[in-house]
C-alpha cells in the first residue's frame, strides 16, 4: 500500500494515504509521519468523536484541506473502525505526492519547533 518510507502511494486513480487518527483531540491537524505496526502513517488529530462516521468525515475533510483538493476528491477506502485509515485522494497522483511530501516536511518541522 504505502511505500516503505512514505505514508502514501501513487496509484492510477490518485494518491493512497495512510493516517493514524486520534479523535476527540483539542484541534484538527495533520502532524507529519510516524511509524505504526502497518508501516508509516501521517499523524492526524480531529476534534470530532468516533461515532456515526463523524471522525472519518472530519479526517477526510482535513486531508482534503491539507492537500488543497475538494473534499469530494477524498474517499475512505480502509480502516472505517480502526485508528489506522487509508484514504484515496482522486487526481494526479504524482502532483499530489509532491504536495504531500512538501506538506509533510512542513508538518515535521513545525512539530519539532513545538517540542523544543
Amino acid at each position: 500500500m504505502a511505500s516503505d518510507e512514505h505514508p502514501w502511494t501513487v496509484t492510477t486513480d490518485g494518491l493512497r494515504v495512510r493516517l493514524r487518527l486520534t479523535p476527540k483531540s483539542s484541534k484538527d491537524a495533520l502532524e507529519g509521519p510516524e511509524t505504526t505496526s502497518e508501516g508509516p502513517a501521517l499523524k492526524a488529530r480531529v476534534r470530532a468523536v468516533p461515532e456515526d462516521g463523524k471522525a472519518n468525515a472530519a479526517v477526510a475533510q482535513l486531508l482534503a484541506k491539507w492537500l488543497g483538493v475538494p473534499k469530494s476528491a477524498v474517499t475512505l477506502v480502509a480502516g472505517h473502525k480502526s485508528r489506522i485509515k487509508t484514504l484515496l485522494v482522486a487526481g494526479d497522483g504524482m502532483a499530489l505526492a509532491a504536495m504531500a511530501a512538501a506538506r509533510a516536511v512542513e508538518a515535521a518541522q513545525s512539530d519539532k519547533k513545538g517540542k523544543t
